[in-house]
């Protein structure tokens, strides 16, 4: 049988990042499996350790209330970051804000939140994750007391500045945290999720806030926030342990897809069925002692380990930059998922001005309703991406372990999931704007509002899940990079959306929108075809990074 010292690691002279052995058709791999019924086939990658307390070994209910942690930090953050779309218009006209003020408060929010993840990130890998999402919804919360009483331009650009600093974990660590306790093969469902919940606020936070300012005035909108993050700090103090694991090199099973030139080779037994769905019970060839947890010990605000590990906190900061610049595929997720955030945020500048003015004269309260169309979009997106995306890169695997022997997971194997954008891109970009431009019937608006929704979090999903399935083992440093290159397109749109429409009107925009957006996608194809011609050339690199990575401690 093969082994883990025989396949697709960094002493293998044909390993390639991101290109993982994930189907084992015939049993000739010797390591870890899925024990769920119709997946036994499937490799566990990354390989388990022999501990309980590793979070790839926790109980599926365990990840599950993770992942239910992790979701309501999204939540109450994203619905802080977005709860004022559907308000503009009343804001504007209560303080002297002008609309063009307010979407630059915006587009500075996202810029804060992607270059703040060069100080949260760290922060989270040295010390701990858990510390980060309490400290960052609190400090969220903090900034939606103060919000409501600026008064000048100046006061409401700096709350959004503060606002996307506190935020910023809300950007990359959900995703860390979903490689610390999911496989590869069940990632994209869990991811997808992150994004249903990440775009879903988006939407859902205009919903409510519409109301609340019809009925208690704007001020109410940015104070519910407050309450919201108030309740997710409770929930996540209560609920939410730590995901950062520091042994992942060292006791592990055997298996063919792991990374690691480290890894040691090591018997496993078969899977308890108690245990998660995809993990397996496992027997190391020289057995250490493991504890569980306590609960109390659960809830400690850092890891004792953290606080002796080499303090690498500046070179953690810089390896984002320094990936982007020597890793192209990072650079081109980023230019992915930049470029979904642009739609979104052309959507969100322009629906209050568009459906409060004639001819459709919508309320707030209406406006906020109107934002139901997107919230179904990103619930379809989510599905799209996740169960059919997770199933559909099984299905090519195993067509591959069939034809050729060797059930292989190329990283850019969802990417073809993108075709369903190239249709509907430029379709929801047209009939919102161009429809607007021509007083279209108010049910065309809304149905593009769904579209353009659902093509938003497809790109989110896709961007995040191909930049971690690249280089996992730098998954923290990857988001980060990938969120840089995304939060600086999205600010440099928030900035100019006002004068773009200004000078080129609805129908100019839109239109011009729609054929970026058609060249955008297009642009996968070429990644189909060199992708993994260039993750092969960024090998030498990669493996470097996480040796060093690991020496030091900082495992993932």
């Amino acid at each position: 049988m093969a082994t883990a010292g025989q396949l697709n690691t960094f002493a293998d002279p044909d390993y390639i990042p991101g290109t993982v052995h994930l189907v084992d058709l015939n049993g000739n791999v010797d390591g870890a499996h899925a024990s769920s019924s119709g997946k036994r086939d499937i490799i566990l990658v990354p390989s388990p350790t022999a501990d309980p307390d590793d979070p790839l070994n926790w109980s599926y209910r365990r990840k599950l209330l993770a992942t239910a942690c992790m979701c309501v930090f999204t939540l109450m953050t994203g619905i802080a970051g977005s709860a004022i779309a559907s308000v503009l218009v009343p804001i504007s006209e209560q303080t002297g804000l002008t609309i063009n003020t307010l979407n630059q408060g915006t587009g500075y929010l996202f810029l804060l939140s992607g270059w703040s993840c060069l100080i949260w990130q760290p922060l989270a890998i040295q010390y701990g994750k858990r510390p980060i999402y309490l400290f960052s919804i609190l400090g969220t919360m903090c900034m939606m007391i103060w919000a409501p009483y600026t008064k000048t331009n100046g006061q409401w650009i700096g709350s959004k500045i503060m606002q996307g600093f506190f935020a910023a974990p809300v950007e990359t660590l959900c995703q860390v945290s979903m490689t610390d306790i999911w496989y590869t093969h069940e990632r994209g469902f869990f991811i997808g999720v992150y994004a249903l919940f990440l775009a879903g606020s988006n939407f859902l936070a205009p919903i409510f806030s519409g109301k609340i300012a019809e009925s208690m005035g704007w001020r109410w909108v940015l104070y519910w926030c407050a309450i919201f993050c108030a309740i997710g700090f409770v929930f996540i103090f209560f609920l939410m342990e730590e995901t950062n694991y520091g042994n992942r090199h060292g006791t592990r099973t055997s298996n063919s897809s792991t990374s690691s030139p480290l890894s040691k080779s090591a018997s496993v037994t078969k899977t308890d069925e108690k245990s998660a769905p995809d993990s397996s019970s496992l027997e190391d060839a020289s057995p250490q002692p493991y504890h569980h947890k306590t609960y109390f010990q659960k809830l400690a605000l850092y890891q004792p380990a953290g606080l002796h590990k080499p303090n690498r906190l500046l070179s953690m900061s810089f390896r984002p930059l320094y990936l982007l610049l020597t890793f192209p595929v990072l650079l081109y997720a980023g230019f992915l998922y930049g470029s979904s955030l642009i739609i979104f945020n052309i959507l969100n500048a322009t629906a209050s001005p568009i459906l409060s003015a004639a001819p459709y004269n919508f309320s707030s309260t209406s406006v906020g309703l109107a934002y139901f169309a997107p919230l179904v979009g990103v619930m379809i997106a989510a599905t799209y991406t996740g169960p059919f995306g997770d199933t559909f890169i099984r299905k090519l695997a195993r067509s591959r372990a069939r034809k050729t022997g060797t059930g292989i997971l190329e990283a850019e194997d969802r990417l073809w999931l993108f075709s369903a954008s190239l249709v509907l891109l430029p379709l929801g970009l047209v009939l919102w704007g161009v429809g607007a431009a021509a007083g279209v019937h108010w049910f065309g608006l809304i149905f593009a509002m769904t579209i353009i929704a659902c093509t938003h979090a497809i790109g989110l999903a896709l961007a995040v899940g191909y930049a971690i399935d690249s280089y996992r083992d730098l998954a923290a440093e990857a988001t980060v990079a990938v969120i840089l290159v995304r939060n600086s397109m999205g600010f440099a749109v928030g900035y100019g959306i006002g004068p773009w429409i200004d000078g080129m009107g609805l129908r100019g925009t839109f239109g011009l929108a729609a054929g970026l957006g058609v060249f955008y996608v297009l642009t996968v194809g070429v990644f189909l075809w060199c992708g993994k011609g260039l993750r092969g050339k960024s090998r030498g690199r990669y493996v470097r990074e996480v040796e060093g990575v690991r020496r030091d401690g900082l495992v993932r």
